[in-house]
């Protein structure tokens, strides 16, 4: 499931560690708070298991998109003919097309190891700014026989999925987070290296020893300047 970072907080819990001092008393904590909108299910891909690792076997979306997905798709929505999904929905429409789409399911359900849902955020939902455009990601189903996995993907085509029927509350789990682009940094903000004095030959905002003359070569450990954060995707 995919979440976007609403603010900062802090709460008070019993600290459960046995051999610490704090065992069974309040402690407070910081947290992150994170605001999930339904995710939408627009489409199911299918993996073979090779010597190389996975190979897409093929893959079928939903006849409708909304706008917010299409965006994906261009770097300048605004832009553009906006003809992104038009000619594939038209398969819905015509009795050869809905042939077509079965048959990819069908192969998908004999051929497959894997299968997985392809889903998107919905930023008119989000308040986190001006963002338009969706955000896509593959969620992998598991369960059951391919056969199983595949109509379940199916049956949720263009329909919401709150956070609700993927997690419990209280229920503990994984948070992969990613952080916005900085652009080029130095060492100071990058690693929070210390300013050197005013005086300093060739600037002040640096390391002031990257290593000795031998071993002749700039070690692993020294910090470096460069990029912060994540990296745009334009």
């Amino acid at each position: 499931f995919m979440g976007y970072k609403a603010g900062h907080t802090h709460i008070v819990r019993e600290l459960e560690k046995p051999g610490s001092k704090m065992h069974k008393r309040e402690i407070v904590e910081a947290v992150t708070v994170l605001e999930t909108a339904p995710m939408v299910v627009v489409g199911v891909v299918g993996y073979v298991e090779t010597p190389r690792g996975l190979r897409t076997l093929t893959s079928v979306w939903a006849g409708n998109l909304n706008d917010e997905v299409r965006r994906v798709f261009y770097k300048k929505w605004y832009a553009s003919k906006k003809k992104a999904f038009t000619v594939y929905a038209k398969r819905y429409a015509t009795e050869a097309g809905q042939k077509e789409t079965k048959a990819e399911l069908e192969k998908i359900k004999k051929y497959a190891t894997v299968v997985r849902v392809i889903a998107h955020t919905q930023m008119s939902k989000v308040r986190i700014g001006s963002q338009k455009k969706a955000h896509l990601m593959e969620i992998q189903v598991n369960g059951g026989d391919t056969k199983a996995k595949v109509d379940f993907a199916v049956n949720l085509f263009e329909k919401q999925v709150p956070v609700t029927n993927v997690f419990a509350e209280g229920e503990f789990c994984d948070v992969i987070g990613v952080t916005k682009g900085h652009g080029f940094k130095g060492v100071i903000s990058r690693w929070g290296v210390r300013h050197l004095p005013r005086k300093t030959h060739r600037g002040a905002r640096k390391v002031a020893c990257i290593g000795a003359w031998h071993p002749s070569r700039v070690s692993w450990a020294v910090p470096p300047c460069w990029s912060e954060g994540l990296p745009s995707p334009h």
